[in-house]
């Protein structure tokens, strides 16, 4: 009996353990934005063909390679939520002059890879007030069901209106994966020093599911079939709501009874502002790169299709390296320190990228732009959990909502205006005067350097609800010291 009873003991602590591990929660997060920027890249090389089979069928095969050909210059090597408005512009303009009139289908294209960024534009802050009601845990549950049915959607889908439901549906995921992991790692690890090294390396899965999603894509599209990489996803989207269900235990948080700071006292902080600003500069000048750059090649150089498949890799690469390298240096040498030297790389960078004769000129700026967004987001990203904690109530659901924001409208306004600036002043000038934004932006985070000071141990923006916050505080802290008296009595 004192053995089961020992054995049955010992199951617990385990258990206990592994649900309060940091690292094990810090996977799970990792795991999450890996699977949603999987299934973000993924379709980027089967929508354009499949949609054409959807259009036109299979016959005409020497028209379908023509088209598929240019499509996949203009489309498929993007690799992220932006895509290819500037490419569809000058698609269109290209057939027009040729004469052909079939100009629905890149319309539709450049449609579909902005709906996820509309729709999670939308979701983002009410997935941030949703978590201030119910934690974190339930959150980051609810965003990956909703990209499993997103997987499933495009799996089954037969007809285009169920593509852009679909896509739809994975943009509220991806609101709900964003913040609930990431105000998930913040609550997890209070102390400001250990927080920049972990989230960092969870904002490393955003990078690798990247960097997995296009090839992947790729080569089960053309082995096995368009079904096949959803089919596989949504099985590993399952494991990870399985996980997250044995695991986090969703529920209803305690920190729910707290009263949050409401969003315009949140937005009305100036270093939310900056540090928000700053994510959203340095981000513009990817969401606008990455739609015009493989047009820009096909005029300027004569590249094989491989090349232009595998221009946003070393972006890629360097982002990773910028979220999982320099979490702990932005922390040493000052966060604002960093994130105004990474936005100066992003800004000589993007200078750069016109200067490009041949393909691997482009190497080194997409390498710099990738760590420089990279380093300013695992810089900026503990920052602005820190601010919270020293300035607010610390509920990190709004303020990673306001941040998520930031990110969606460069990816879904930032290659509107670039579409339509790019035909009056032409690429090279249009990237040239994102570099010099990023620039002219930097000196305003030299304003964030109060943000980390010790001194900043109370809140300097309070208002009624901020009072009640605080009572509230008070008021478990007293329950839970009677408690425990009374337990130990």
């Amino acid at each position: 009996m004192f053995l089961s009873l020992f054995i049955m003991r010992e199951e617990q602590s385990i258990v206990w353990r592994i649900q309060h591990s940091g690292r094990i929660i810090v996977s799970l997060v990792y795991f999450s934005l890996f699977l949603d920027n999987v299934l973000l890249t993924v379709v980027v090389p089967i929508i354009p063909d499949y949609l054409y089979k959807l259009e036109h069928g299979k016959s005409n095969q020497t028209e379908k390679d023509s088209l598929r050909y240019d499509l996949d210059n203009d489309t498929a090597t993007t690799v992220n939520n932006s895509r290819i408005f500037v490419g569809i512009v000058a698609y269109i303009e290209n057939r027009s002059s040729e004469g052909i009139t079939q100009l629905d289908l890149p319309e539709q294209i450049g449609l579909f890879f902005a709906t996820k960024a509309f729709v999670q534009l939308v979701a983002n802050t009410l997935v941030g007030q949703f978590t201030n009601r119910v934690g974190y845990t339930i959150p980051l549950l609810v965003g990956s069901l909703t990209l499993l049915i997103s997987s499933l959607l495009f799996a089954l889908e037969r007809n285009v209106a169920l593509l852009f439901v679909a896509r739809g549906v994975q943009g509220i995921g991806s609101a709900c994966t964003a913040i609930g992991g990431m105000a998930l790692v913040a609550d997890r690890y209070p102390d400001d020093k250990d927080r920049s090294k972990v989230m960092g390396i969870a904002m490393g899965g955003i990078a690798t599911g990247v960097l997995v999603g296009y090839p992947f894509g790729g080569v089960m599209y053309n082995f096995v079939g368009k079904a096949s990489p959803f089919l596989i996803l949504a099985g590993l989207i399952f494991l990870n709501v399985v996980l997250q269900f044995i695991i986090l235990q969703p529920r209803v948080a305690p920190e729910t009874m707290l009263q949050p700071s409401p969003l315009k006292l949140l937005v009305a902080d100036p270093y939310i502002l900056i540090a928000c600003g700053a994510v959203w500069v340095s981000t513009s000048a990817m969401a606008v790169l990455e739609p015009c750059l493989p047009v820009w090649l096909m005029d300027t150089m004569e590249l094989p299709r491989w090349q232009l498949g595998t221009v946003f890799v070393p972006d890629s690469v360097g982002y990773l390296l910028g979220t999982n390298l320099f979490g702990s240096v932005a922390f040493r040498i000052g966060r604002w320190l960093a994130a105004l030297v990474s936005l100066l790389v992003v800004g000589v960078c993007a200078l750069g990228v016109p200067l490009a004769t041949r393909m691997v000129h482009l190497i080194v700026p997409h390498f710099g732009l990738g760590l420089g967004i990279g380093i300013t987001d695992a810089a900026l990203m503990p920052l602005l959990a820190h601010v919270v904690d020293t300035r607010h109530v610390a509920m990190y659901g709004t303020v990673y909502s306001i941040v998520q924001v930031a990110v969606s409208l460069a990816y879904s306004i930032a290659p509107l205006v670039g579409g339509v600036l790019v035909q009056w002043v032409g690429f090279p000038w249009l990237i040239r005067s994102l570099g010099i934004l990023n620039i002219i932006y930097s000196p305003l985070c030299f304003l964030l350097r109060k943000a980390e000071s010790k001194e900043e141990d109370k809140p300097i923006v309070m208002d009624s609800s901020l009072e009640e916050s605080y009572q509230s505080i008070g008021k478990l802290i007293s329950y839970s010291r009677f408690f425990n008296e009374d337990v130990e009595g």
